[in-house]
């Protein structure tokens, strides 16, 4: 097995005023060599945007961009025809395939909002491309929650176009949880929301992040009451 420890105080930092972000990789001025991604995991954001502002119109191409909003509401526009509004509890996920363009806003004119922005390369690219977004609600706690699979999934969730598995957990203190892969060789990307966990010796708080590979079952045990995102992809 493998480990890689991300802290939370080691990512890439923007604060553009208007737009505070923590880059986990390599993403516009930030550039790590050492940080270019996660096998097909390419970019996480930890964005906060201010009331009333946002992301004009700009492309993109052969990436799945998940969104997953944590508080507040942000507005999406498409160049195919999409315009809604996503909020806590709603995953969204964009595939951009051959080409397209979106806007993301802020849509409170009072209120932050806060988002993780994640994207995965594409399992076959110049798709033609495609967008889903569904509400999951919140689960009940001690128990993990499939926000994202394969297009081959034919589950409740949202899916898209590479052998990528999202899940959330929320777990009490004192609480200890299993996962386990869903497809063999894949490599897994934990990221802490909030709270605190023990996975092999290390103590992962709010932000702190980990990628372990070669291990099919990964074992955690929560010392807080925690928040947590499992990004599985192929490697």
């Amino acid at each position: 097995m493998s480990i890689i420890f991300y802290p939370a105080d080691s990512r890439g930092q923007v604060d553009m005023g208007w737009l505070k972000s923590w880059h986990s990789f390599s993403f516009g001025d930030y550039y790590d060599p050492e940080r270019m991604g996660f096998g097909a995991l390419r970019v996480i954001n930890d964005d906060i945007i201010a009331a009333g502002r946002g992301f004009g119109m700009h492309p993109h191409q052969n990436m799945e961009i998940v969104t997953v909003p944590l508080s507040g509401s942000l507005q999406h526009e498409d160049s195919m025809g999409h315009k809604t509004v996503i909020r806590p509890g709603e995953i969204q996920a964009m595939s951009a395939g051959t080409g397209v363009r979106h806007s993301e806003w802020n849509h409170s004119q009072t209120e932050a909002v806060s988002l993780f922005q994640i994207w995965i390369q594409t399992r076959e690219p110049n798709r033609l491309p495609g967008y889903s977004q569904k509400f999951m609600g919140e689960k009940e706690k001690n128990t993990w929650q499939l926000l994202v699979a394969p297009d081959s999934f034919a589950g409740d969730v949202v899916t898209i176009h590479q052998d990528a598995w999202i899940t959330r957990g929320r777990f009490e203190a004192g609480q200890n949880a299993s996962y386990f892969l869903n497809q063999v060789g894949n490599g897994v990307f934990i990221l802490v929301v909030n709270g605190q966990l023990e996975f092999e010796g290390l103590t992962l708080s709010s932000r702190d992040a980990v990628a372990i590979t070669s291990h099919p079952e990964i074992e955690f045990q929560f010392n807080q009451e925690t928040d947590l995102l499992v990004l599985e992809v192929p490697l």
